[in-house]
């Protein structure tokens, strides 16, 4: 343990936790002025009182599992991306966001959660191809059109909520059991659907504008002050898919996968090796060269939506930037 110049900020360095029987090294960062930490899957969340400190590791996450091995700049990707994407749209929709001292770190306002997940769908893809394909023609309480292919774009985009589990698992949920459930009012929810419906609105015309298609993706939203608050990242590669639009239509007409950027490509890797998250299910082996290739794709979408040159900060010394970059916010 340590003090950095004053700052009573104890630092534990990497060490191994069991999360679902998997091992994942765990960075963490204690912070005294907290009153209590979250470890999320992918991001540590101290609560400050009125504020949120939220910390994006570079921890991988897939069928609600933590995968075994970190990705470097991960962690750096999603919090800039993030951050573009809420200073973007906060003339839409009220959001937590408020800084970035640091590249892996965002600080907002604290939001008591709603306990969903409003994933928008614009496209036949991922979990809704895989119950579509399965002869079901409803999801989560919503009819998807008969005749359709895979990727397919839907007349209209589609809200397929899920709840938002605080360990394990996420389930699919509809609106007449979120209303009957009194998840939330029939006001807060036709709010919540307006919100979700704009902001993918907006994030289609701005991957539209950088050669993508946004083809689903999922919100997060809570109270600040009585008021709906979008909370977490938004358009992220861990929260969206993006198809390239170059080439969309001329794969569709000849039945070919989709060239696309988001996480569904590590998915699709765990599936075609046996896993699912599905008890009794071991993740397979991923090797440094895999690694590396996740890395590069997570910067490879950071720098395709947002036509910035991502510049890579140095690894070695992670958690002693960071507390050096909170100081001034904390003391």
């Amino acid at each position: 343990m340590s003090y950095l110049c004053g700052f009573k900020t104890k630092l534990v360095y990497f060490y191994s936790f069991l999360y679902e029987t998997q091992k994942v090294l765990l960075m963490s960062i204690v912070i005294p002025q907290a009153k209590s930490v979250y470890h999320g899957k992918v991001r540590d969340v101290y609560d400050l009182g009125d504020k949120l400190v939220l910390i994006a590791s570079d921890r991988i996450s897939a069928f609600d599992h933590i995968l075994p091995h970190t990705i470097p700049y991960k962690g750096q990707v999603l919090n800039q991306i993030a951050s573009y994407f809420l200073e973007a749209t906060s003339h839409i929709v009220p959001n937590w966001w408020e800084s970035s001292p640091d590249p892996c770190v965002s600080i907002g306002k604290k939001a008591i959660p709603i306990k969903l997940e409003m994933v928008v769908r614009g496209y036949l893809t991922g979990h809704a191809w895989r119950t579509y394909k399965s002869g079901e023609r409803m999801l989560c309480g919503v009819t998807m059109p008969d005749g359709m292919v895979e990727n397919q774009k839907f007349p209209t985009p589609i809200i397929t909520p899920t709840t938002k589990a605080d360990a394990g698992h996420d389930e699919d949920i509809s609106a007449d059991e979120i209303l009957a459930k009194a998840v939330v009012s029939k006001a807060d929810w036709e709010q919540l659907c307006a919100y979700s419906f704009a902001l993918y609105e907006v994030g289609v015309e701005m991957a539209l504008k950088r050669g993508l298609i946004l083809v689903d993706t999922k919100y997060e939203f809570g109270y600040v002050d009585g008021q709906i608050t979008l909370m977490d990242e938004i358009h992220t590669p861990d929260s969206s898919r993006y198809f390239y639009a170059e080439g969309y239509k001329e794969s569709q007409a000849q039945s070919k996968p989709q060239k696309h950027l988001s996480k569904e490509f590590v998915r699709e890797w765990l599936i075609a090796n046996g896993f699912q998250g599905l008890e009794g299910q071991q993740v397979p082996e991923m090797t440094d060269m895999w690694v590396t290739e996740i890395s590069d794709r997570y910067i490879q979408l950071y720098e395709k939506i947002t036509g910035k040159i991502f510049v890579r900060e140095p690894l070695d010394d992670v958690e002693r930037r960071i507390i050096d970059n909170l100081k001034p916010f904390l003391i």
